[in-house]
C-alpha cells in the first residue's frame, strides 16, 4: 500500500497547537485564579490543582511540538491530544449539567478543544494510522 505524503500545513497547525498550549499552560500555572474570575465564578479552594491542569496542557505542547517536528515519526502522539481533547469536553458537559459550571466557562472548552478536533481528527484518521516503532 502507497503510503500518503503528510501536507504542509500540519506542521503549522501542530505548531501553533504547542504555542496555544504553552500559553494556556503558562497562563493557569501563574494566574490559577483569573479564569474564574473571568468567568464570574468563585475561587477555587485549591489552586495547586488547578495549576497541575497547567503543567498537564503544557505535557500536550511538547507532543504537538514534536508532531509539527515530525509528523511522520511522532503522529501516533496525536492520540493523546485528542483523548484530552474529547475527554475534556465531556467533563465539562458532566459539570454543566450538574450546575458546576456556569456557560460562561464554555468558552474555555470551545477554544481549548473543540476548535482542535476537526484538524486533529483528519490527521490521526488519515496519516497516525502506522504502529509505533
Amino acid at each position: 500500500m502507497e503510503e500518503k505524503r503528510v501536507p504542509r500545513w500540519v506542521r503549522g497547525w501542530f505548531w501553533g497547537a504547542a504555542i496555544y498550549n504553552v500559553l494556556w499552560g503558562a497562563w493557569v500555572i501563574f494566574f490559577p485564579g483569573m479564569i474564574f474570575e473571568l468567568c464570574g465564578m468563585d475561587l477555587i479552594n485549591y489552586p495547586g490543582v488547578w495549576q497541575g491542569v497547567g503543567m498537564i496542557v503544557l505535557v500536550y505542547a511538547l507532543g504537538y511540538y514534536y508532531i509539527g517536528k515530525d509528523p511522520e515519526r511522532y503522529g501516533n502522539f496525536v492520540w493523546v491530544g485528542l483523548l484530552g481533547k474529547t475527554f475534556g469536553p465531556l467533563g465539562g458537559v458532566m459539570a454543566f449539567t450538574r450546575g458546576e459550571f456556569p456557560l460562561a466557562f464554555a468558552w474555555v472548552f470551545v477554544f481549548n478543544d473543540l476548535i482542535w478536533w476537526p484538524a486533529f481528527w483528519k490527521f490521526a484518521l488519515t496519516y497516525a494510522r502506522k504502529p509505533l516503532e
